[in-house]
């Protein structure tokens, strides 16, 4: 089997999440800059077999668009024209931050580390990248 990528797309930042090969285990991957988002994707993938990309998609209480939607459907358009030949899921991002900072908090992560926002992304995408794994 191959893994299965999860992205917390944001403006500045983006969190990224993998599988295990088996696809059991979603485990944070790292924080980047958004502006290398494709680069570090070509890259990985080229060490990596990944079958699926999931995004998340901001979306408020009622289901309409965010300030971030349109961000994440041009993110998204980039993305299958750079790798065409790898599906691409959205996936539900609401709460996930919310979520993840609260995690931080329960794992006993010490305040200074919780306020690195790169690791809220990071653990964001790990919580939609579980939550889909579960859905399964």
């Amino acid at each position: 089997m191959a893994r299965i990528i999860c992205i917390d797309y944001g403006g500045k930042r983006t969190g990224l999440a993998v599988t295990d090969p088996l696809q059991i285990i979603a485990t944070a991957l790292t924080t980047i800059d958004t502006k290398t988002l494709i680069p570090f994707l070509k890259n990985y993938f080229s060490t990596e077999q990944v079958e699926l990309i999931l995004i998340g998609e901001p979306l408020n209480l009622d289901d309409t668009a965010t300030h971030a939607t349109p961000l994440v459907q041009q993110a998204i358009k980039q993305l299958q024209k750079a790798f065409p030949h790898i599906p691409l899921k959205t996936v539900d991002e609401r709460f996930t931050s919310k979520m993840a900072t609260q995690a931080m908090v329960q794992m006993g992560m010490k305040k200074k580390d919780r306020q690195v926002k790169g690791n809220v992304d990071q653990i964001a995408a790990t919580i939609m990248l579980q939550e889909y794994l579960v859905s399964l």
